[in-house]
């Protein structure tokens, strides 16, 4: 399950901007090799304990523990619920983009 809603997710993305994928060792990329078929995306894992190989990750998880407290299961919230806070988060203007929105730099890359 976890697989295909990754593959899924990640094919949704235009090809020139999933190139590599790097993940902590939480066993949900257990399929790392499926997935780099699936996708033709590298996926590349941190040491353990050492969040800066994540680059804005764990900023990202922080903009996300404002709607999803840290340890919240998300099984109980619906795709739909799921992308709407992804919609917010990248309408959302970033001080390390020039206070541009993500969504307006990745349709900027994409042009």
């Amino acid at each position: 399950h976890v697989l295909q809603a990754f593959t899924d997710k990640l094919n949704s993305i235009a090809r020139p901007m999933r190139q590599t994928l790097t993940y902590d060792r939480g066993k949900e990329m257990a399929e790392h090799v499926q997935l780099t078929k699936n996708t033709g995306m590298k996926v590349y894992f941190c040491d353990p304990h050492s969040p800066w190989q994540r680059g804005s990750n764990e900023n990202t998880n922080g903009l996300l523990r404002q709607y999803f407290p840290k340890g919240t299961d998300l099984s109980g919230y619906t795709q739909e619920q799921l992308d709407a806070v992804a919609d917010q988060l990248n309408g959302r203007p970033r001080m390390t983009l020039g206070w541009r929105k993500p969504i307006d730099v990745y349709a900027q890359h994409l042009a």
